[in-house]
């Protein structure tokens, strides 16, 4: 009778043990989630700025149809992105194309000088703040997450459990290069 209680008290604290390890997956797999929310939130603000700033730019300099354009194919691919390489991706696409945008500016000095430009352009790079701001939280809980399935005992029960892992947001490698600039 004492054997079979020991084994029943062994498999009750094993059982505890893998409610608490379900529980702790679950939990950082949703803070994960979250996170990329609110990466995707910051992305869609600066969607949301960026033809604000196309038109104006187009006001200025409406022959520089090719910087316009890729501009706004840029945005249509960020907001297009449905898994954080993607987002990444289209990220650093829209960032090269943001950078030649604000290159026209110094072309044009009304440009430059207008309102609703520089307004624009303050609000994009608080938005570009925000939007590293997300992207280390998001990394954080990703590799909070991922590390929690690679350890044991978890990495016996993660994959069962039906936990993977999860992808983290990084730059292409063009965003890692600074722009060359020439007087």
């Amino acid at each position: 009778m004492a054997i079979v209680l020991v084994v029943l008290a062994a498999v009750a604290v094993l059982a505890l043990y893998g409610v608490g390890l379900f529980n702790r997956l679950v939990k950082q797999r949703n803070e994960v989630r979250e996170a990329w929310a609110g990466i995707d939130v910051q992305l869609a603000r600066r969607a949301d700025l960026i033809p604000n700033l196309v038109e104006t730019v187009k006001g200025y300099a409406a022959h520089e149809r090719e910087t316009l354009q890729a501009v706004i194919e840029a945005r249509n691919r960020l907001t297009a992105a449905s898994t954080p390489g993607e987002a990444a991706t289209a990220d650093a696409q829209l960032q090269q194309a943001t950078k030649s945008l604000f290159a026209l500016a110094e072309k044009y000095p009304d440009l430059k000088a207008s309102t609703n430009f520089l307004d624009l352009q303050r609000q994009l790079a608080a938005t570009e703040e925000d939007i590293s701001l997300a992207r280390r939280y998001y990394n954080a809980m990703v590799e909070t997450y991922n590390t929690g399935q690679q350890k044991f005992p978890a990495v016996l029960l993660a994959g069962p459990f039906g936990h993977r892992p999860a992808e983290y947001f990084e730059a292409e490698e063009s965003a890692r290069t600074a722009p060359r600039v020439e007087f």
